[in-house]
This record gives structure tokens, C-alpha cells and sequence, in this order.
């Protein structure tokens, strides 16, 4: 329960990563507000495993590329647990598709930097004013962002880097304030999204040749998400920490 009291917001909190996140903040303790797009279902789901297992949660259904879609999630959250919020978590975001630089159009330029970067901005920009207490920001870049991503990925990897490059602007703005900012840069996480947009082979691949010989799990990620929103990482802000296996050292 190394988070007992504690409020945490999880963008994107109902499926795959978010849902392993959400989970693993309620289980130590903390209350947890969980977003979701459009799959009310996923949301019941995850909210009935944190209920099962003695955790308290509550779902906001949201567009959060939208200011208005933000701010109601906030607001959500001041109704059932109070004005503050402790920890917020970034995980609204995705490859999309694939498109070739030349397959590009100005409408997919925009809707790419609006769910990965927009949606961190958005969200970061409303929860500021919460944080009173100081807390814990963690927002999801990716390896994409490192290493500039596979075939058609070129504007995914673009955004993602501008994730990072926001983490540590806000460390240095957030800092003084007790706000911690950092970011995860995953590489193969097995979740839905490497079955949506991955090769089965490459896949099997990486698991033959990465260091540590397997694909992330969602658990993994879930960790060290509740590493740094906890006291154990209170010296540590403005990283973007790899977590991928051992595929690629930055």
C-alpha cells in the first residue's frame, strides 16, 4: 500500500498497458481515475478488477486531444476524491498506421501529433493547479522516438520524441514546484497494439535475439510506472527510462 491516499489519474487507464497500470496503482493503495475513448466495456472490466481486488476506482469516458474532454476528467475526479491529485499518467497515444512519408497528409500529421503530444499537453496543463502537494507526472514516449521507428512510423516516432523532449522542459519548469516529470520509452510491450501494427515474425525475432530473450508484458511497464509515481524515485525527475529487454541501449 505505498500509495494509500494518494489520487492518480491514467489517461487511457482501461486496456492493455493502461489497464495494468490502473490496476497496479489501486492495488497500493491509491484511488484511481481511469479514462477511456469509446469501449465502455474495457472500463467496466478494468474497474471490476480493481473492485475484486479491494481497490477504489471510477471511469471518465473522454477524447483527450479535447480541452472540454480534459477538463470534465478533472472535474470527475474532484467530485469523487477530492481537488488534489498525487500522480498522473500519460497513456493515451498510438501508432495508428503506417504511412510512408509520401502517403502522408496534412490531416494525418495532425491527428498523429494530436493523440500522442496534444493529449500530454492537455492533460499536464490541467493537472498542474491539483498538485499542490508536489507529485509525479509520467508520460509514455517510446523507442520509436530513439531509434526514429519501423517502416511507415516516421511521424509516430516524431511525436513520441516530442514527448520526450516535453518531459524534460517540465522537470526543469516543475521541479520547484515538488512536481516530478518523467517518461517511459517502451519497446516490444506484448499488448494489443503490436498485434494491430507488428509482424508476427519480427515479433518472434526479437524474442530470439533481444538480451533478455522475451517480450515485455504489460506488468512490467505497470512497475515501473508505480516506481516512479511512489516516494521510492523522489530524487529522480526527467528521465526517459528504456524499458524494452535489452533491444536498445540509449
Amino acid at each position: 500500500m505505498r500509495l494509500k491516499g494518494k489520487v492518480a489519474v491514467v489517461t487511457g487507464g482501461a486496456r492493455d498497458l493502461g489497464r495494468a497500470i490502473s490496476i497496479k496503482l489501486a492495488g497500493e493503495g491509491a484511488n484511481v481515475v481511469l479514462n477511456y475513448f469509446d469501449n465502455k466495456e474495457d472500463a467496466d472490466n478494468t474497474l471490476g478488477l480493481i473492485a475484486n481486488a479491494g481497490g477504489k476506482a471510477i471511469a471518465v469516458q473522454g477524447d483527450m486531444t479535447k480541452a472540454a474532454d480534459v477538463k470534465k476528467l478533472f472535474e470527475e475526479s474532484k467530485k469523487a476524491f477530492g481537488g488534489k491529485i498525487h500522480i498522473l499518467v500519460n497513456v493515451v497515444g498510438g501508432l495508428v498506421g503506417r504511412k510512408l512519408i509520401t502517403e502522408q497528409d496534412e490531416a494525418w500529421y495532425d491527428f498523429l501529433m494530436d493523440v500522442n503530444m496534444r493529449s500530454v499537453f492537455l492533460c499536464t496543463r490541467e493537472v498542474v493547479p491539483m498538485m499542490s502537494d508536489g507529485g509525479s507526472i509520467i508520460n509514455f514516449s517510446s523507442q520509436a522516438a530513439k531509434d526514429g521507428g519501423g517502416p511507415g512510423a516516421s511521424m509516430y516516432a516524431t511525436a513520441k520524441a516530442a514527448v520526450m523532449c516535453h518531459t524534460r522542459a517540465l522537470a526543469k519548469e516543475l521541479g520547484p514546484l515538488g512536481i516530478r516529470v518523467n517518461a517511459l520509452a517502451p519497446g516490444m510491450i506484448a499488448t494489443s497494439f503490436h498485434d494491430r501494427f507488428t509482424n508476427p515474425a519480427a515479433r518472434e525475432n526479437l524474442e530470439k535475439t533481444v538480451p533478455l530473450r522475451r517480450q515485455g508484458a504489460a506488468s512490467d511497464v505497470a512497475d515501473l510506472v508505480c516506481y516512479l509515481a511512489g516516494e521510492e524515485s523522489a530524487y529522480i525527475t526527467g528521465t526517459n527510462i528504456d524499458i524494452n529487454g535489452g533491444a536498445f541501449f540509449s
